[in-house]
């Protein structure tokens, strides 16, 4: 498979990981709690995979920055969290 499509796929798992965590109130709900790790693990094993093929530098520029702007929308959209000034400035 293409590794940007590796990588795409490793940024999803990312941030469904990330917004299980939220969900899983500080890991005492079982299945968000379940679901994070289990995506957590997903996108860690993906984005090794994706560094075999591409220099290190990009993807973690890439799947940090992407993975960040997107879990900042689904915070916003999902859990109504505001994105301010500062916010908005640093996903920029």
């Amino acid at each position: 498979m293409h590794p940007y499509i590796l990588l795409a796929i490793s940024i999803a798992a990312e941030v469904v990981a990330t917004s299980a965590r939220k969900s899983s109130q500080g890991l005492t709900r079982l299945w968000p709690s379940v679901l994070a790790v289990l995506g957590y693990c997903a996108a860690f094993y993906l984005v090794s995979k994706v560094m075999n093929h591409m220099a290190t530098s990009l993807v973690y520029a890439i799947w940090a920055g992407l993975g960040t702007a997107l879990i900042s929308l689904v915070g916003w959209w999902r859990y109504g969290q505001r994105l301010d000034g500062w916010a908005l400035l640093g996903m920029a």
